[in-house]
């Protein structure tokens, strides 16, 4: 299928974050034009004025576990052991493949009306993840999720083998839950596996101190130097949460390229801090944004993200001009998508994936046009989305869903399902 957007401001965080006018054009699920508006006999299946709006590379959520919907606003208020131990690991052992096949779809509702066009999602049963993202044409990168004894590093083996030649959309990335909750003899055998495929690890990391702290009375060092000791990182990689970093930990992750997956609505509602996200730009660390799962923030909107991430460390820092607009910005778009290996996807490119949104600029918060970049962080919202299309297809437009399904059977199925396992 063949689209044209006219009429268009167009953003495509090639190589920063300007904005020019123009037209967009896409053939299939490729990028196959973009520049100034052109005089052409070419035929399309379908043209759209934009009227000025918008068009962005699509948002990505790099950290999320979206099966995570049935427990959203169920346990909150609850210190973060006590969240996690007593009311979403007892609930989450008596969820079924079928119920993270309906929790999933939720999720990607939420996820196409905040313009994210693909996530890096770490929870159960794969097949499940994998079957509802292709069912409504989502793209979505696995995150290998195992823990506990070295057995099941086969686990992943045969995950990754079978995640990344499943289809289009589906690929998948080496992972472990943390280091709290893996067996030493574990990580040994996952950071083989690593050197033996060539590709990277990720995993949860220092997102609490009682964590770091821990792991230091076991191991005598932090997480991110226990990985390293162990040959886990020599393939790049990264970690989620990176709260509690210390020099050292810094240095591996600019020395070894990692990536570090910041989730400030998740540390803010959980108390677990503020990562220093200023210091780790300084000494050019590869940064990312992710939403984590609804349980814990309980929101999918990557507006929301942006803003915390450029607060809190204006806050931190006692800054205002601390992290900027455009960077988080950045961080949001291509950062997310080179932290998730989809570098096909990171702008608005000929030859690149038709990942796109159109952000309505015809709203009130995006008035006046000051300075549209600034707009999208410090005052952009979920109302802002007029499209989403990943791969080419337009899944969510002007409030509707074209998935193929009706929205209301996924909201009845996850509601059964929270109402089961409360």
């Amino acid at each position: 299928m063949k689209i044209r957007f006219y009429n268009a401001k167009i953003m495509t965080a090639e190589n920063d974050c300007s904005i020019s006018t123009g037209e967009l054009c896409t053939c299939d699920d490729i990028i196959s034009y973009v520049g100034n508006e052109r005089n052409t006999d070419e035929k399309y299946d379908r043209e759209i004025d934009c009227q000025g709006n918008l068009l962005i590379p699509g948002f990505k959520n790099a950290h999320t576990h979206s099966g995570m919907t049935f427990l959203r606003s169920y346990a909150d208020d609850l210190p973060l052991r006590e969240w996690l131990f007593d009311c979403v690991f007892p609930r989450e052992d008596k969820l079924t493949p079928d119920d993270i096949y309906s929790l999933t779809k939720l999720a990607i509702l939420e996820y196409l009306t905040s313009g994210i066009t693909s996530c890096f999602d770490m929870y159960f049963y794969a097949d499940s993840i994998a079957s509802a993202a292709v069912d409504m044409g989502f793209r979505m990168v696995l995150c290998g999720s195992v823990s506990g004894a070295s057995s099941n590093v086969k686990r992943l083996q045969d995950e990754y083998d079978k995640f990344n030649n499943y289809n289009k959309l589906i690929s998948y990335q080496l992972g472990f839950h943390a280091e709290y909750t893996a067996e030493l003899e574990l990580m040994k055998e996952i950071s083989l596996l690593s050197q033996s495929l060539k590709a990277p690890v990720y995993t949860h990391n220092s997102e609490t101190e009682n964590e770091v702290k821990e792991c230091i009375e076991r191991y005598g060092k932090t997480p991110t130097a226990l990985f390293e000791e162990l040959g886990m990182l020599e393939y790049g990689g990264g970690g989620f949460h990176c709260v509690y970093f210390d020099d050292n930990d810094m240095e591996i992750f600019r020395r070894r390229n990692l990536w570090a997956v910041t989730n400030p609505g998740s540390n803010t509602k959980l108390a677990s801090g503020i990562a220093p996200i200023c210091i780790m730009q300084k000494k050019g660390i590869n940064l990312a944004i992710g939403t984590d799962g609804p349980a814990s923030n309980n929101c999918l909107d990557m507006f929301r993200e942006m803003f915390l991430v450029t607060g809190l460390q204006k806050l931190l820092t006692k800054d205002a001009s601390a992290c900027t607009a455009d960077s988080v910005l950045k961080m949001a778009v291509s950062g997310g998508a080179q932290a998730m290996r989809l570098n096909d996807c990171d702008c608005l490119k000929i030859g690149k994936k038709a990942d796109i949104v159109m952000i309505n600029l015809n709203r009130p918060n995006m008035q006046p046009i000051n300075n549209i970049s600034k707009n999208l962080v410090y005052s952009g919202s979920k109302e802002n989305i007029k499209l989403t299309m990943i791969n080419g297809k337009i899944l969510y437009e002007n409030g509707d869903f074209h998935i193929g399904e009706s929205v209301e059977n996924i909201y009845m199925k996850a509601n059964k399902i929270a109402e089961r396992l409360r």
